[in-house]
C-alpha cells in the first residue's frame, strides 16, 4: 500500500499592493488609507481556489488589513483556515528597536484573537526581516505569546535572508522557526517557497524543486504567496525602479493558473497542524 503523500504548508501573507516593502520610498503610510483597496476581493478568489480542493491553509494577516476589513477576517477564519500574524503595519522587524517592535506584534495578536475568537499561534516578519542582525525578535515572540515564527529565509538577497541559517523548522528557544522552502544545490540554498520566485521560475522547476524536498529531505514544504500575486489589474505605481517594477509585475497574469497546477500536484495544510500537531 502506498504511502500518503507529504503535506505541505500553504500560506497566504494577508497585504494589499500598496503595502509591499519595495513601493515604501513611493508611498507614504498616510496616503494607504487613501489607495484603492483590493485585498477582498483577490482573498474571495483564493478562497473560493481553496474550498474547491478543500485545502486549509493559513493566512499570516496584518493587523492594519484586520481593523478594516474584520468581516473579511472572520470568513477567513470560518472556512477553517489558520489566523496568522503579519504584524500590524508591515514595518520591517530590522528597522524597529527591540520595544516598538514587541509593541507591534503584541497588538496585531490581540487585534486578531478579537477577530476570530481564536488563539493567533504563528507570526512571519514582514519582508523575512529576522536575520542575523535583530536575534533578540525570537525573545519579544516568545513575550507576546506566539508559538512559531516562519520570519528567516535562509537565502542570499538584497533585501532580506540569511543565508547560513537552518533550512528546515528549528527551535530558538521557547519559538519554533519554520523557514520559507529553499533547496540546496551546489553548496548554495535556493528559493523554492513561493513568491516572485514562483512567478519567475517556469512551473515545472518550481514543482521539481518542491518534490525534491518532499521525497529526498523527506519534509514539508512551506510556500508563501500575496493576494496581490494574483491581481493583473492592480493600479501600477510610478516612478519605482525597473528592477522594482520587474520584481513586482512579471507575470501576474499567469499566477493565478500556476496556484491551480501547485494545488493539483501537492497535498497542502495549515501551518499549526503540521508543525505544531494538537499542542
Amino acid at each position: 500500500m502506498a504511502a500518503p503523500p507529504q503535506r505541505n504548508a500553504l500560506t497566504i501573507d494577508v497585504e494589499d499592493y500598496f503595502q509591499v516593502s519595495a513601493f515604501a520610498p513611493h508611498i507614504a503610510r498616510s496616503e494607504w488609507p487613501n489607495r484603492e483597496c483590493r485585498v477582498e476581493r483577490n482573498i474571495e478568489r483564493i478562497l473560493a481556489m481553496l474550498d474547491a480542493r478543500g485545502i486549509r491553509a493559513t493566512f499570516f494577516t496584518l493587523g492594519w488589513i484586520a481593523e478594516r476589513y474584520s468581516a473579511m477576517v472572520r470568513r477567513i477564519a470560518a472556512a477553517g483556515h489558520e489566523i496568522a500574524s503579519h504584524g500590524y503595519g508591515h514595518e520591517r522587524a530590522s528597522e524597529q528597536t527591540p520595544d516598538v517592535f514587541l509593541a507591534d506584534i503584541a497588538a496585531a495578536k490581540r487585534l486578531l484573537e478579537d477577530l476570530c475568537a481564536c488563539e493567533v499561534r504563528g507570526y512571519r516578519a514582514p519582508s523575512f526581516s529576522i536575520g542575523a542582525g535583530n536575534p533578540w525578535a525570537f525573545e519579544c515572540l516568545e513575550r507576546a505569546g506566539y508559538r512559531y515564527s516562519s520570519s528567516i529565509y535562509p537565502i542570499r538577497h538584497d533585501h532580506y535572508g540569511m543565508p547560513e541559517a537552518p533550512r528546515h523548522a528549528h527551535r530558538i528557544g521557547q519559538v519554533l522557526e519554520i523557514p520559507a522552502t529553499t533547496l540546496r544545490l551546489f553548496q548554495r540554498n535556493w528559493p523554492a517557497g513561493g513568491g516572485g520566485y514562483f512567478r519567475l521560475l517556469p512551473y515545472p522547476v518550481s514543482r521539481w524543486m518542491l518534490r525534491r524536498i518532499n521525497n529526498v529531505d523527506g519534509l514539508p514544504a512551506v510556500f508563501y504567496f500575496h493576494p496581490w500575486e494574483i491581481d493583473a489589474d492592480q493600479p501600477r505605481i510610478p516612478g519605482i525602479s525597473a528592477k522594482t517594477r520587474f520584481r513586482h509585475y512579471l507575470n501576474l497574469g499567469r499566477m493565478e493558473q500556476r496556484l491551480h497546477r501547485l494545488l493539483a500536484d501537492f497535498s497542502w495544510g495549515r501551518m499549526d497542524e503540521l508543525f505544531l500537531g494538537s499542542a
